[in-house]
């Protein structure tokens, strides 16, 4: 996939409707897949697996039978290939957002295209949203009306204050019993000691899990021409800052940050993308997807 292919996410962004978004994202990704050298990875979007002798006949589908002249059952839900989970940050720094969009609008539709692209392998997926705790709930399905009730979830603006990832780890722990896949969207602007032990404790568990940290390019480069206030998204307090005087230490602390994140995540096991919120979001789709592929 070529940079030319990619959709500018300020053109996205400007299309209302979630869903469309990653419909949007989803036939532009496999556009860019069949003509890239990774174009033989792709699964069959199958509801549908042939009959074997065993298997009950009244879950035979006969009108698929009648066109085709073979025996096929529906897939029941713990046949699916995979069973994910999408933990979606919407604390009040989620809000931010230098340009056209926030933080908030990027990863929803990131995790939007993920329900879809997924839900489309006949996967079950599931959702959970969090601030100081975890809000609302939605167990990994795969079902009809599902994929519509993970996007009506992930419309809903930020509404927290501040971010607590341990606490919502840790309540995702207690509320997933089976193994499975799991997607952390957030920015990851908060202390991440706790967190590294939840996320010790899901990746001993067998869970599979990958972070995609969301920052908006000014938070990643500092890049404010002119001295301004500045208010704090989960705190509300302000400060006055001088770009020029505070951009080295900031970006010093950034770094130290990053760089925490990224040994835990090494340490652990667990996969991290940095997602600046002008990278094209197919992008970033490919390259979730062909890390998993090799």
């Amino acid at each position: 996939m070529t940079s030319t292919s990619y959709l500018d996410p300020s053109a996205l962004m400007r299309v209302k409707s979630l869903e469309l978004r990653a419909r949007m994202v989803m036939e532009g990704f496999w556009k860019g897949l069949h003509r890239s050298p990774y174009h033989g990875f792709s699964v069959e979007f199958s509801e549908y697996r042939p009959y074997v002798r065993g298997d009950d006949p009244r879950f035979l589908d006969w009108k698929v039978m009648a066109r085709s002249d073979r025996a096929f059952i529906k897939k029941f839900e713990d046949e699916t290939n995979l069973r994910a989970h999408l933990l979606l940050d919407r604390s009040k720094s989620m809000n931010y957002g230098s340009g056209e969009y926030t933080k908030a609008d990027y990863s929803a539709t990131l995790a939007a295209t993920f329900a879809y692209f997924l839900m489309g392998q006949n996967d079950a997926v599931g959702l959970t949203t969090f601030d100081q705790k975890v809000d609302q709930h939605i167990p990994a399905r795969n079902r009809p009306g599902q994929l519509r009730r993970l996007m009506l979830r992930m419309e809903h603006a930020p509404s927290g204050q501040g971010t607590d990832l341990g606490a919502a780890m840790k309540g995702l722990h207690e509320l997933i019993k089976k193994r499975c896949f799991i997607a952390l969207i957030s920015d990851l602007l908060a202390p991440i000691e706790e967190l590294e032990t939840q996320i010790g404790y899901l990746a001993a568990g067998g869970h599979d899990l990958a972070i995609f940290q969301i920052l908006d390019p000014r938070e990643l480069d500092f890049e404010f021409s002119q001295a301004s206030h500045f208010r704090d998204a989960e705190t509300g307090r302000d400060l006055y800052i001088d770009p020029a005087a505070a951009k080295s230490d900031y970006l010093d602390r950034l770094n130290a940050h990053l760089d925490a994140v990224r040994t835990m995540c090494a340490k652990h096991g667990v996969t991290h993308h940095l997602c600046p919120t002008d990278t094209p979001l197919e992008q970033v789709l490919f390259e979730f997807v062909t890390d998993r592929a090799t």
